[in-house]
Formats: C-alpha cells, structure tokens, sequence
C-alpha cells in the first residue's frame, strides 16, 4: 500500500480551497432575479411544451387558478382563454379584479396576496403568493389589467421588470386580464399543445359546474361535474350506472369495468393532483371497508377495488401541497385544528355509498358483488403462480441481467429529479448495450427484452406471472399493486424502427393496455424516437456556415471537434433538409436497427434533446376494437387489408 498520503506534512493534511472566498461573494437576488436564477424552485421543469408537465403548462394554470378562485367566491362564471399560434396566452375573468393600488405588489412581489386571509379566500389553491409572480418573472413579455369600479390599471413587464403603468377610464366589466408570453431562452422551441390545454381546462369546468370556459372562441362546459370525467375519461363500458354524490366541501364519482387494476382522478379545491396525495389514499382505503360492510362478507380490498374507475374532489382550507406544482396533497387536516381528511371523507362514503347500495340493489349493488366476486376467483385461480412468481421475481432482483436500474426513483419522495426518472424498454442485447454505455446512471434504467414478448391479448392476468419476462417487467416497474409506487416516471418502449420493431412495441403497449391501463392513462408511457438517417458532409464542403457554429455551440461538454458535421434526421423531410444544408455529395447512412448506433451518437438521441412520442388513450379510441383487430385472431381479416393497403417503398437516393 502507498505510503504518499502518510508521509505528508502536517499542514499539508487539510485540501486548500482553490477559489477566494470574499465578501464580493455573497449576493441578494431580487424575487424575480431569484425567480429566473431557480425556476425549478417554482414551476418545476422547463421543457418545451411537448409534455403535459412541462413550465410552460404550469405558468398557465397558475393564472388560471386565480380566476378559479374569484368563480369560487361567487364572482365572474366565464373565463376566457386564448392562445395565439400557440405561442401567447391571454386569460380574461369576470371577478372582482385585483385590488389595483396593489397591482404592481401582486404580480411581482413574491409572498404578497390577498390570500392569507381565509375569510376573502376559503377554499383557494393558490396560497401562497407565488403562482403569478414566477409567471412574470419567466415571460419575455407579461401584461396585466385590473377592470375595477370604471377604471383599469395596465402594468406591462419584460422578464419581470417594469416597463410601463397606466390607469385610465374604462366601461368594461371588472375583472382581471393577463397576457404572457413564456421566455424563449428558458423554454426553447416551446410551443403549446392544444390538447394538454383542452384537457386541464375540462378539469376545471368538472369541478365547477355553472362555470363557461372560451377556449380559442370554442366553449368548454360541463353539466354534471365528476360523472362527466369519468364518462369522458373511461375506454371501456362502466358494469354500472355511474355512482355520483355530492357533499359539503366533497364530491365523489365511481363505477366499475372490465379492466384491470385501478384508476383514480384526484382533485384539491379545483387543482388536479395528478400524485394523489392524503385525499385519495383516505378514498381508496375507504370505499373499499364500506362496500366489504355493506356486503358483510370476506371479500378482499385488492378483488373489490379492481377495475374501479373513481374520482373525488374535496375542499380545504389552506391545503399543504408537497411541491410548489400543487400535485399532491400533503394535509392532514380539512382545516386548521379541524376534522382529519381521513375521517371525514371515510364518514362521507360510510354514510352516503353504504345508503346509495341499499336503494340501488338490482341495478349497482348485485352487479358490483358479482365483480367482486369475479375478480376473487381470478385472484384464487392463480394464486399458487402468483407466489411462484414473485419468489423468482425476488431472486432475480437481486441480480437481474435485464435491468441495468438508475439510483434516482419516481417513487424518491423528497428527490427533487425523481420527475425524470425513466426506463427504457429494449429489444435484445444491442440496443440495450448502446443505451446502458450511454444513458445517465442516476436517472436512466434499461430493461432488456428476449426476442419478441408474448402477445397477452385476450388472456388473464394469471399470464402476467407464468411468463418470466412480464413478471420481471413487473417487477421492475413495482406495479403489481397500483402506481403508488411506481419507480420510473417514464416508461419507454425503445425499439428498432422497423418492421419487427414495431411490432414488439405493438406487443408492449397491448401488454399495458390490458392489464395497466393507468400506466398510459396517466401519461407514462413513451415511445423513442431514434434517427433513421445520419448526413453529414466535410465542412469545407459545408454550404451553410451559421449551421455549421451552430452545431459546434451545441457539442456536448468534452466533445472534440471532427472533420466533419452531422445531422441526425427522423424522417424523409429532415434528411432531404440535411442534404440541401451539407451538400454536395454528403455521406448519407440509413440505421437499419439501434444495436448499429454507437453509444457516443446515441448519448444525443437520449439526453436533453431526446424525443418522445408520449402514447396517449382517449374514450373515442376504441381500445378493445382496436387491439382485437391488430392483436386478436382474425388472421384473414389482417391479411387481406395488408394486400390491399400494401405500398412498395422505393429504394431511397442517396443524392438529391
């Protein structure tokens, strides 16, 4: 053993700081300095606006939120949004209007607002004088009029300094209007997708029936609140008429289908808490013990909850979110000093679904037994393999060559990158291999598949643990038990861009639509999309020079610099750009499959520019139609529509 460290002098022990550390080192930041230093602090990701967690989405709720609340407390039953080439967002309510001597206070000082006080505020989602003010801070241009007894005060800000304050007569109604548009050079190449905004905007109307929201000019309403989420959020036929019933500060939805496992939509004084949180665990432990009572029988919680389809929203007064995205509840109480969340919604179902059973035997109640008791002969049926399965599950967890896992979980409750945990699903040694040399060990996991996975279409879930690699997917997943504790966010199904690669991501997806169907409903389940060319060309012979600088500010950290540059392209269009931007005579080749890729090219298709096409499951879908036509057995049918819809691809140049 080296003796260097112990011959050292003494004061050589300690290491010595390389950088002074001064007086000059210690700064104070202004909110929206603070605001534009830490985003992550405030709205959480960045994005650009290809995922439905992404900041952009977030700055808008937050100004949403406020005109919800001013409906809340009975003032303005319309809200107005439009956005303009998906690009600038403008929200208009018919509320009371922000106090305008605080105007200025309100949008851009942080921990100022009007609701501290909870006798103006009762049950309000935006506590805690934030939302708005970051929404400032992050756009290049932010707008704010307050319509108020026959006057408006106008405030325009760029990146949350004031550039212009205005007050004038004016015959409007009184409310308030904010423009914004989100800073380009923190949200890049953003744009707003209109069916992420269409879907948090029907979330609102559900919660508050009586409310109209004008969406580009198009009117979004909802009549009957939760009975309308479900209805519209349900792929497959309810066993039951949906069970709907309203309460003080509480409303809940359910019915039961086909499916399997359980789906649940939560919601906290109008936000929706797409984490669950305190309120849907007391639900779900709760709807459960009723129904068993009600029946007075042995049955499993697992066997009555399964196939539940169910949505609840309660109010709170100053409700405790675990982040400041408000997607999870945290509280405990109902209000300060009050009622437990627990108790009170376990007393509301024991009291008002144990009542609606017993009026509704024929049409709910028996139907909902037999379920029940469905579901346990399966769970019976299959329990000698089940425990076989998770034994070798077990075991093979302890070393399992299939799964290279990442050391941050989705389920890391106090991790701040838990949101971009992932794990990519990969077709066979290769491409597992490229990826695990290339991936971020904290938050990438690779689970290689044998071959072609088992089509599960039309079988019972007893499949999930006879076949070894599902039940290792499974496990890997840990979602035998409901997403709870699922540890990737994003489950990405990584495979070759052919003919049999598309076929096992086909296999993949039935395999999650027919026995995790929440898993794509909540929207964790991805597809990689990875280059099927690669251009590039000598830069001497490079035509277009700014692309070229271009490509050099992006390399990676480390990179060297080659004779040549590439472009990477995912279709026909992109590489026909590619070739009329490097030409003449550019090196064209075509990836036949990810195993050709090397890790150092792939490490791009998978970092901070990796694109993801997000597999999304809507009602008008289909899905049972769907998958019995591409996954079930008529062979012939398949066959004769391929021969009619076949296309000849032609050989594709390598020069144009």
């Amino acid at each position: 053993m080296s003796n260097d460290i112990t011959n050292e002098p003494q004061s050589q022990g300690a290491v010595q700081p390389t950088v002074d550390y001064t007086d000059d080192n210690i700064r104070h930041l202004s909110d929206m300095e603070h605001v534009r230093t830490r985003p992550g602090m405030y709205i959480g990701r960045l994005g650009d606006g290809s995922l439905p967690e992404d900041g952009i989405y977030v700055l808008l709720k937050e100004v949403i939120d406020n005109s919800i609340d001013e409906f809340k407390m009975k003032a303005g039953d319309r809200i107005e949004v439009d956005i303009d080439d998906n690009l600038r967002v403008a929200v208009r309510d018919y509320g009371r209007g922000i106090p305008q001597g605080k105007l200025v206070e309100a949008v851009s000082v942080l921990n100022t607002g009007g609701k501290y006080d909870s006798k103006a505020f009762k049950k309000s989602v935006g506590l805690n004088g934030v939302g708005v003010k970051a929404v400032n801070a992050l756009s290049t241009r932010f707008e704010v009029k307050s319509f108020r007894e026959g006057k408006v005060r106008s405030l325009v800000f760029e990146r949350g300094k004031l550039v212009s304050d205005q007050t004038e007569a004016s015959n409007d109604e009184n409310g308030t209007y904010i423009y914004f548009e989100p800073d380009n050079t923190l949200f890049k190449n953003y744009l707003f997708h209109g069916e992420f905004v269409e879907t948090m905007l029907r979330n609102y109307t559900y919660l508050n029936s009586g409310l109209t929201i004008m969406y580009n000019g198009r009117r979004i309403k909802s009549r009957n609140g939760l009975e309308d989420l479900l209805v519209d959020a349900m792929t497959t036929d309810p066993l039951y008429p949906i069970v709907h019933i309203k309460g003080e500060d509480i409303e809940i939805a359910f019915t039961h289908t086909n499916q399997y496992g359980e789906e649940y939509h939560s919601f906290v004084n109008g936000q929706h808490t797409t984490q669950g949180g305190t309120h849907q665990s007391a639900f779900k432990e709760h709807i459960a013990k009723t129904i068993k009572e009600f029946y007075d029988k042995s049955y499993e919680y697992t066997d009555i909850r399964n196939g539940i389809v169910a949505a609840i929203a309660i109010n709170v007064e100053e409700p405790v979110f675990e982040s400041q995205t408000k997607i999870k509840l945290g509280s405990t109480l109902m209000e300060p000093g009050g009622e437990t969340i627990n108790k009170y919604v376990g007393d509301f179902l024991k009291r008002e679904v144990d009542n609606y059973l017993h009026i509704h035997k024929e049409d709910v109640a028996d139907v909902l037994e037999n379920k029940i008791k469905e579901s346990e002969r399966e769970r019976k049926a299959m329990a000698g393999v089940t425990k076989l399965a998770r034994e070798r599950a077990k075991k093979a967890n302890l070393h399992n060559r299939k799964l290279r896992d990442c050391r941050i979980h989705y389920c890391d409750a106090k991790d701040n990158r838990k949101e971009e945990s992932c794990i990519f699903i990969t077709e066979g040694d290769s491409a597992s291999g490229s990826i695990t040399k290339s991936r971020d060990v904290n938050t990438q996991a690779v689970f290689s598949l044998r071959g072609k996975p088992l089509n599960s279409f039309g079988l019972t879930k007893k499949v999930v643990y006879e076949n070894e690699e599902f039940n290792l997917l499974q496990a890997a997943l840990d979602i035998e038990d409901g997403l709870d504790n699922l540890r990737y966010n994003k489950v990405i199904v990584a495979t070759d861009a052919d003919v049999d690669g598309m076929h096992i991501r086909l296999l993949i997806i039935t395999f999650f639509l027919q026995f995790y169907p929440e898993l794509i409903k909540k929207g964790h389940v991805y597809v990689l999309q990875t280059p099927l060319f690669r251009v590039r060309n000598r830069r001497t012979k490079v035509k277009n020079k700014s692309m070229v600088a271009d490509y050099d500010s992006r390399m990676g950290k480390g990179e060297k610099k080659s004779d040549f540059i590439t472009r990477y392209c995912y279709s026909d269009e992109e590489r026909v750009t590619a070739i009329r931007e490097l030409g003449p005579d550019p090196e064209i080749t075509r990836f036949k499959g990810l195993g050709e890729i090397s890790p150092d090219e792939f490490a791009h298709f998978i970092g901070v520019d990796m694109r993801l096409e997000q597999v999304t499951l809507h009602k008008n879908d289909q899905v049972q139609k769907l998958l019995e036509y591409y996954m079930g057995k008529n062979t012939m049918e398949r066959q004769n529509f391929i021969i009619d819809n076949l296309v000849i691809e032609e050989d594709i140049p390598e020069e144009e």
